[in-house]
């Protein structure tokens, strides 16, 4: 349970931002498909909108993997949670 509170605290505010931005991006992209998919709508506008919500989030998610790419801070976070995932799967 420590080692979690560790890896929560030790990512970085921004981390933690686009990782929300994220994760909107994606649950108002599903949401929105989910909605067209029942409703069998085929327009182009729809399917226009579709992408640039699918575009949202992948630009979007970019931004979080490359904060975590470049960030000192949550390159620690990282390495701490793989030795963590580590020592669980050896027990």
């Amino acid at each position: 349970m420590t080692k979690q509170l560790t890896v929560e605290t030790t990512v970085c505010s921004e981390y933690k931002r686009l990782l929300e931005e994220s994760q909107r991006a994606l649950e108002i992209w599903n949401k929105n498909r989910a909605e067209i998919c029942q409703s069998r709508l085929i327009e182009k506008e729809v399917g226009d909108e579709l992408l640039r919500l699918q575009a949202k989030f992948a630009r979007a998610y970019t931004m979080l993997q490359n904060h975590a790419h470049n960030c000192l801070r949550c390159q620690s976070a990282s390495k701490i949670e793989g030795c963590n995932s580590e020592d669980s799967s050896n027990s």
